[in-house]
């Protein structure tokens, strides 16, 4: 089942770094990673009649730590001696005062280090959220701060981000486009406010990369268009290409090469495996050009980009093509300064007898349509939201219809098969809205209705008296995790047991992106959120109820990359609410701690209680 579900904050995976305070008032670092150099940080906290040391080594076979303890006092050195830049985190190692301990810090997720940075496409939010435990007794009131900088062989130019962007609260939330390409060291400091000696620092590497480009050869990126067999036509990927990562698409910075085969019949032509160009005076024996011999050798082809860019823009010039044919026109762009960067861009062109207006088609929100080579992707539980626009003089407009196809690939020819879904006039204005005016709107019960349908076209078509012209675009269906399944340890517990849920082998050649986890009890379309994870597992506290014979139901919706969920059921159980008053005074380290999931689990709970206690009053 695919739905779609409230998103938390977007990220990625987090790494796992854990600062522990230990009983006998002094803090030890721990990371989870192996390493071929060795790191020593020796402590020393004296008076005149106590001396507490603390020798922690890590290297490539593990971490010892030798602790040798007795009474401490207020001097404390710290001496910290690295071998190598993929520290992760530290920590400063101080005395128990007044049952006031170091806080314990948590990325959770896979381990970053400098060397192996969290990777983020710089048009991607930056959301770290840590997990924050407090060993204070006396007082729970906390000054944080984050510190980030720039490496390169090492981590010394510090970043002043906009006043805007918060660096005080436990998470740390970066907007996108907001740091240049590189590696950045993220450092979190936690100070107890009572005891501004007693402190924890953990870090966190990032690396900003490239975002993918968006090739359009055309305006909008529309998948077909209808062009004259006597008219010119203008690409222009070095005009209308997208960037997600820069207002403007910077043209001299791609290499551009044309290619074009006859859609429906033929493969691009190529030789040995290597394609041949629009413009390339060889012959693939199986698969023809598009234009003549004489055309390639340059008569039809005209190239009129800027002069640091000439083949950024490909006019094909009129009788090239021949007419009453569909041909598809295909762009790779690399990148001048890294070959390995390329993107692509296709157009289907039918070319008729007599000359068309050219009309334009693309969705209304961008976001919610990901080109993927010659489709769009689009999750099913989505509805399509399309605008049209005449790109030539239209000034009389007669009418204006809509059409949708769906399509299958043919197995012996690996070609794409339209075919008109011929059920649009009996769900208009229920599925379909707008179907003669120039913005289209179809619900997502297209889809639901047609689970086994995965490729749809949306075409357009604009008539002018006796001629008409259309554009369109084609559509995959994005599909949803599959494979995996979920449980949670234990099966029963109270409102104050911390239970723990798993999810397991899910895969989408997309990659997984979260776990969103809610809850109900009695209505399931009453549903509460419970929380959320970039990591396969979480721990959490849930809400109860004072009748032992409800069941609490936990849903969980496994996202991909582009938001499409599955939704998986675990078997119901039972929590037992406890009173408000004898509630662990437990919470409330958790509620200091600002780690969004406990605080949303504990309110919940609480809120919950309290309703049921107020239902009650008022019942009697």
């Amino acid at each position: 089942m695919t739905v779609d579900t409230p998103p938390p904050p977007s990220g990625t995976p987090r790494p796992t770094i854990s600062v522990f305070a230990s009983s006998d008032g002094t803090t030890t670092t721990t990371t989870d990673i192996a390493t071929s150099s060795s790191t020593t940080t020796t402590t020393t906290t004296t008076t005149s009649s106590s001396t507490t040391t603390t020798s922690t080594t890590t290297s490539s076979t593990g971490t010892t730590t030798t602790t040798t303890d007795s009474t401490t006092s207020s001097s404390t050195t710290t001496t910290t001696t690295i071998s190598t830049t993929t520290l992760t985190s530290t920590s400063t190692t101080v005395a128990n005062v007044n049952n006031c301990m170091s806080p314990n810090i948590t990325f959770i997720g896979n381990l970053s280090t400098l060397a192996s940075p969290l990777q983020y496409r710089r048009s991607e939010n930056v959301y770290i959220i840590p997990y924050l435990q407090l060993n204070c007794s006396a007082s729970l009131s906390t000054i944080i701060q984050w510190t980030i900088k720039q490496c390169s062989s090492n981590c010394s130019t510090k970043i002043e981000l906009d006043e805007s962007i918060s660096t005080t609260g436990i998470d740390l939330y970066i907007p996108t486009n907001t740091l240049l390409y590189g590696t950045y060291e993220l450092k979190l400091t936690i100070t107890m406010k009572a005891y501004p000696n007693i402190s924890s620092t953990a870090f966190t590497y990032i690396k900003i990369i490239p975002s993918s480009i968006i090739a359009n050869l055309i305006q909008y990126g529309t998948s077909m268009i209808v062009r004259g067999y006597q008219q010119n036509l203008t690409l222009n990927p070095g005009e209308y290409s997208v960037d997600p990562d820069a207002i403007i698409f910077n043209t001299s910075n791609w290499n551009y090469e044309y290619y074009c085969r006859i859609y429906g019949l033929y493969d691009f032509p190529s030789i040995n495996g290597l394609l041949l160009t629009i413009n390339d005076s060889r012959t693939d024996p199986f698969n023809p050009s598009c234009l003549s011999n004489q055309s390639r050798n340059g008569s039809a082809l005209q190239y009129d980009g800027p002069i640091t860019s000439r083949n950024s823009s490909l006019t094909i010039l009129s009788g090239s093509f021949s007419s009453n044919r569909t041909y598809q026109i295909m762009v790779i762009m690399t990148n001048r300064q890294s070959s390995s960067i390329q993107a692509v861009g296709y157009l289907i062109v039918d070319v008729e007898d007599t000359n068309v207006e050219m009309i334009l088609l693309a969705c209304v929100i961008s976001t919610m349509c990901i080109p993927n080579m010659e489709y769009q992707y689009i999750n099913p539980t989505t509805q399509v939201a399309l605008f049209s626009a005449c790109a030539d003089n239209c000034e009389t407009i007669g009418n204006i219809t809509w059409n949708i196809y769906q399509a299958s690939i043919n197995s012996s020819t690996n070609m794409t098969e339209w075919i008109l879904f011929n059920q649009t006039n009996s769900y208009q204005n229920l599925w379909f809205f707008g179907m003669n005016t120039s913005n289209f709107t179809a619900t997502n019960q297209l889809f639901n209705n047609n689970p086994s349908i995965i490729y749809w076209r949306f075409e357009v078509v604009y008539s002018f008296g006796l001629q008409s012209s259309s554009s369109a675009l084609n559509f995959i269906i994005n599909q949803p995790p599959e494979n995996g399944a979920c449980s949670i340890n234990p099966i029963n517990g109270t409102t104050s047991t911390s239970f723990t849920i798993s999810c397991f082998n899910w895969f989408d050649k997309d990659n997984i992106k979260d776990y969103l986890f809610y809850g109900w009890t009695i209505d399931p379309s009453d549903q509460v959120m419970l929380g959320f994870s970039f990591v396969s597992s979480i721990e959490m506290f849930l809400p109860g109820t004072t009748d032992n014979n409800t069941l609490l139901n936990i849903v969980v919706y496994i996202r991909d990359t582009f938001d499409c969920a599955t939704e998986y059921n675990i078997p119901s159980i039972f929590v037992v609410q406890l009173d408000i008053n004898v509630i662990n005074n437990s919470f409330l380290p958790m509620l200091a701690s600002g780690n969004q999931n406990r605080v949303n689990q504990i309110i919940t709970s609480l809120s919950q209680q309290i309703n049921q206690i107020n239902d009650l009053a008022i019942e009697t």
